[in-house]
């Protein structure tokens, strides 16, 4: 029988806005979270190509852009826009009486 979910407090709702992303440390694991109209989503804070923070990147919409080689991805899916076939490696999340949860890979 598989473990029930962990889940991990990372922030309050309040702080992470519509349009705005933020990183996060939760136990020893970087995350950056997205509010993208009011869908939040938490992926590893590392850009599949080298490894750069994407919390240092720029949020527009529901592209999130990495800073270093400008590799962009859908901030609600995950799945690379340029390159295609590149994604993020998506955490699971979800806000329960406001409060951001997310669940880091153990």
């Amino acid at each position: 029988m598989a473990e029930p979910t962990r889940w991990l407090e990372a922030m309050e709702l309040d702080d992470l806005w519509e349009g705005d992303l933020e990183g996060v440390e939760v136990r020893g694991h970087k995350l950056i979270l997205v509010n993208v109209d009011g869908e939040v989503r938490a992926y590893r804070d590392r850009c599949p190509h080298q490894a750069w923070p994407l919390s240092d990147g720029d949020l527009d919409g529901d592209v999130l852009t990495c800073t270093n080689h400008l590799w962009e991805f859908n901030a609600v899916t995950g799945a690379g826009i340029n390159p295609a076939d590149s994604s993020l490696f998506a955490v699971p999340c979800k806000v329960e009486d406001g409060v951001i949860c997310v669940a880091p890979p153990s």
